[in-house]
């Protein structure tokens, strides 16, 4: 059993004891605070809770069990049901709630579940607002309402169809040129809510056809639910007969959009943002952000439209904040999350289906042939196991002390900036280790790179 806080919610396996596990104490003590922090700090006079759920298992269950508290503290809760995470964001913005509440656990496998916590304006808590949640948890500094001021409950289904339409009436999205080129799409969903979600918006798109994989929001999980290479080979061999045009994946939040190309290969994550941010900046230039640990082909594509890239610590709240700092037009994570301010604040993989379909029909080319048009990048991935009496702060110092003579930034960690490649260093929120992220023109030489870092920091120890 496991129960992760953090300042972006709370996440954990169903089942076992309290405080084990997101047992349904946990979710009703964590609910409650959350509801307390909102009734204390909500900018808007509104005594309304937004609260949306993907399909996973255990969905309904802490749906309710949240509902029952919100309405116990006294907030009017809007229902949504079965939504995604971005439509539940655009929610909390249309019914003009003072929060909201995701009941997602994202990637996450079958047994976990989360409550992701959402402000007024439909975005995740900040650090210091998260923070203050898990104190009030901890010290369970909550009141509840009495009979008279008891909330109430109303169920409100509407919010897909109003996120597709915002997303057809974006300036940037071309739905006469996405029928003409008569796509076939295949799609992966991983029985979550995304099976309903992005059939829907193809074809509202005017998607010639839809191949369908995983398309049954039962929350039994066709696959491991990450879109990552390994987990997707149905897709890819389905990809591979030649019978669809491009292949699109989300995970059972639809946050998160991984594109698989004509020939069953992987577009690659990092590149579903690289390819949207080309044709929004060859539209509507402007500066562009991601975080520390995602591809430098976004900066390269952005400079080669004659704009300012800027790198964010990782998590989304830190790139959304940049991207407000410095009036992005574009920007997201390389985990294949696309924020397009333009319609809002948050990762959203239908609004980037609906811009990557408008970029492959205006350029008439195949996916790989697009593919092969932006900079060649590979990342590596390796860890430190940290030892109990490992200082972590002081190992990160002393990284950055022997690469003084190079790029360093130390917003997140330590990333280090070379000519042809960076290496990224930072500390994991839930495990005992040092994430060692490298990026580097081939996988050879991007592994190289981090196996070498990862010798230098023993070295240190």
């Amino acid at each position: 059993m496991a129960l992760i806080k953090s300042i972006s919610g709370i996440r954990g396996t169903i089942g076992g004891r309290a405080g084990d596990g997101l047992s349904p104490l946990d979710i009703v003590k964590f609910t409650s605070a959350y509801a307390t922090f909102i009734r204390r700090n909500a900018n808007k006079n509104s005594n309304v809770i937004v609260v949306g759920r993907d399909a996973r298992l255990s969905g309904r269950m802490v749906l309710n069990m949240v509902v029952g508290t919100l309405t116990g503290m006294g907030f009017d809760v809007v229902n949504i049901g079965l939504a995604t995470t971005p439509t539940t964001e655009l929610a909390v913005v249309g019914e003009g709630a003072c929060g909201g509440i995701i009941i997602t656990a994202s990637h996450n496998p079958k047994q976990w579940n989360a409550l992701k916590l959402l402000n007024d304006r439909g975005e995740f808590l900040n650090d210091a607002e998260g923070k203050e949640v898990l104190r009030i948890a901890e010290a369970e500094d909550f009141d509840y309402a009495d009979v008279d001021h008891l909330g109430r409950e109303q169920k409100n289904y509407t919010y897909l169809r109003r996120h597709i339409e915002q997303v057809l009436a974006l300036p940037l999205v071309d739905v006469d040129a996405i029928r003409q080129a008569g796509f076939t799409v295949a799609v992966d969903a991983v029985n979550s809510v995304g099976g309903v979600a992005i059939p829907k918006l193809l074809e509202a798109l005017g998607v010639k056809q839809v191949e369908k994989l995983y398309c049954d929001p039962t929350g039994n999980f066709g696959h491991t639910p990450e879109p990552i290479p390994e987990n997707l080979t149905g897709i890819s061999d389905f990809m591979r007969q030649g019978k669809a045009d491009v292949g699109f994946v989300v995970d059972p939040d639809v946050d998160r959009l991984a594109i698989i190309m004509e020939n069953g290969e992987f577009f690659v994550e990092e590149y579903t943002l690289v390819a949207v941010a080309d044709y929004v900046l060859s539209h509507t230039p402007g500066s562009t952000v991601s975080n520390l640990s995602s591809s430098r082909a976004l900066r390269d594509v952005t400079e080669r439209h004659g704009c300012t890239y800027t790198a964010a610590a990782v998590g989304e709240v830190n790139v959304t904040t940049e991207m407000r700092r410095t009036g992005a037009v574009i920007g997201g994570e390389g985990n294949g999350g696309v924020i397009y301010p333009a319609l809002h604040y948050g990762r959203d993989a239908l609004v980037g289906v609906a811009l990557f379909l408008t970029l492959l029909a205006k350029s008439g080319m195949k996916v790989s042939e697009l593919k092969a048009t932006y900079p060649q990048y590979s990342i590596a991935k390796t860890k430190l196991e940290l030892r109990p009496e490992m200082d972590v702060d002081a190992i990160l110092q002393a990284v950055e002390k022997h690469y003084a003579g190079e790029r360093v930034t130390t917003i997140d960690g330590v990333k280090i900036d070379f000519d042809d490649s960076w290496v990224h260093l930072r500390k994991s929120n839930t495990e005992p280790i040092i994430r060692i992220y490298s990026e580097a023109r081939t996988m050879e030489i991007a592994s190289e790179l981090g196996e070498k870092v990862k010798q230098i920091v023993l070295s240190l120890c």
